[in-house]
């Protein structure tokens, strides 16, 4: 492997696949594989072939391009919740759960953390959509009526959003009546 393979240049392991040169040092490249993570790769190793070099930059990257490309890379391979805003009438407050059978005991949650949870549902279903739009054996046909389901369980889930404080954080669903 060459040393002058920059960042973002495509590559093809035997072992790993596809992968894109994220960064390195004198004697290791590391390169980012889909399905296999960072990995370290020795610099003089003669298994990798490049599939495509990136262009030179025409102009320097600024902080709000960098952080918007991390931003995108983060919620797409990423398994985490990002920081969401609850709305302040909210916080600290208790979900009651009462059966209607009173010789039934009732259940409270504490609404931060039944908050995190649909948060963390939104994140997953987010992730789960693009997934299928990245999916190569899937038809066209088949990405729209998936999509359309999506579209379907965000409806279904307008209900919890007046606890968000931010109105961009909400569930929106298809407003068209079917």
């Amino acid at each position: 492997m060459a040393n002058s393979y920059g960042i973002g240049t495509r590559v093809e392991h035997p072992k790993y696949g596809e992968g894109i040169v994220s960064g390195g040092d004198l004697d290791t490249l590391k390169v980012f594989f889909k399905e296999h993570g960072d990995k370290d790769i020795a610099r003089d190793f003669d298994g990798i072939t490049v599939l495509a070099q990136p262009d030179k930059f025409k102009e320097a990257l600024s902080m709000e391009d960098v952080q918007e490309a991390m931003a995108g890379v983060l919620s797409r391979f990423a398994d985490f919740t990002m920081l969401i805003p609850m709305g302040d009438k909210w916080k600290g407050g208790t979900m009651i759960l009462q059966p209607e059978d009173t010789n039934l005991k009732g259940k409270e949650i504490p609404i931060e953390t039944f908050f995190h949870k649909i948060v963390m549902v939104r994140d997953r279903i987010r992730v789960m959509e693009q997934q299928i739009n990245a999916n190569t054996k899937l038809s066209d046909e088949d990405k729209v009526n998936l999509q359309q389901y999506i579209t379907r369980i965000y409806g279904s889930l307008t209900t919890f959003n007046v606890l968000f404080h931010r109105k961009d954080d909400y569930f929106t669903g298809d407003s068209s009546k079917d």
